[in-house]
């Protein structure tokens, strides 16, 4: 490993095209600076400068280590840079479900970038159940999730939604477009269904929210989301029974510290908005 003060000295001297200038730049004796030059050829095992009573040229190994010096010293002192930036830094292995992320997560997480710029993400979209389950056993740091309980980041009535299109038989059972189990608003969905007695079928499942999206486009049947997280394109459906609200919640193992409660104080702190829902669809034959 060459010492870059070797390095900064050996570029004075090429810079200045002379020891005895190189040392009053550098604030240093002729014979330190002779003596930092001799000790990089030595380490090279080549001649950098061609000296005789008049004047100091570089060789040929000489211009190229140039090129060779100041790379190294650039890179030494964006390393410097960079581990010197104040605030936390590590990684936080972070979950959260993929309703919430397309919804608001791009914004909180742009933010929290922006003011912790040392700390990197680790993201894992799955659903909230699976991403709870992870918490517990250690795979992750941080889960922001929906869950019946715990620290709620915020609260929503869930909301039924298709197509603007959408055209139901009367007296056929509701077909839905639904995440598969263990899934939070499956299964308020199907709960809600069965106390009121409205007959029902599974059309779609999708693990993933694009394809529920797509299927509700599609006229699939109907869906259940959050409000604040309903997908565009898509509309509320007057006449189904109400399931109640659901909670986003920020979960983690203990006491969230160093990166994950920076993280953790981001999200707390971030406000959201989104224009209320209104109905548009008149209430389903469902008889």
């Amino acid at each position: 490993m060459i010492d870059p003060v070797l390095l900064r000295t050996f570029l004075a001297v090429a810079e200045a095209g002379g020891f005895s200038e190189a040392a009053r730049r550098l604030d240093l004796g002729q014979s330190t600076v002779s003596q930092h030059v001799r000790r990089l050829e030595t380490a090279l095992g080549s001649v950098l400068f061609e000296r005789d009573t008049h004047s100091v040229r570089l060789t040929g190994d000489g211009e190229t280590m140039t090129g060779f010096a100041r790379g190294i010293l650039d890179q030494q002192d964006r390393a410097l840079r960079y581990f010197s930036r104040p605030g936390p830094r590590g990684r936080v292995r972070f979950g959260v479900c993929e309703d919430f992320l397309l919804g608001h997560a791009a914004d909180v997480l742009g933010r929290f970038r922006g003011a912790h710029p040392g700390i990197d993400l680790e993201l894992s979209v799955e659903l909230s159940e699976v991403l709870h389950s992870r918490l517990a056993d250690g795979d992750l740091d941080l889960v922001l999730a929906k869950r019946d309980s715990g620290q709620g980041v915020r609260r929503d009535p869930l909301v039924w939604v298709g197509s603007p299109g959408l055209e139901l038989l009367p007296g056929e059972p509701l077909p839905l477009v639904l995440y598969p189990e263990p899934s939070v608003t499956r299964a308020r969905a199907l709960n809600a269904l069965r106390r009121n007695g409205v007959q029902w079928r599974i059309g779609c499942v999708s693990e993933r929210l694009n394809g529920l999206r797509v299927a509700l486009e599609a006229g699939l049947g109907v869906g259940l989301f959050a409000a604040s997280v309903v997908p565009d394109g898509l509309v509320p459906i007057a006449g189904l029974p109400d399931p109640g609200s659901v909670t986003f919640v920020l979960s983690h193992r203990g006491t969230a510290r160093g990166s994950a409660a920076a993280l953790a104080d981001a999200i707390l702190s971030a406000q959201w908005s989104r224009p209320p829902l209104t109905l548009r669809q008149p209430p389903l034959p469902l008889g």
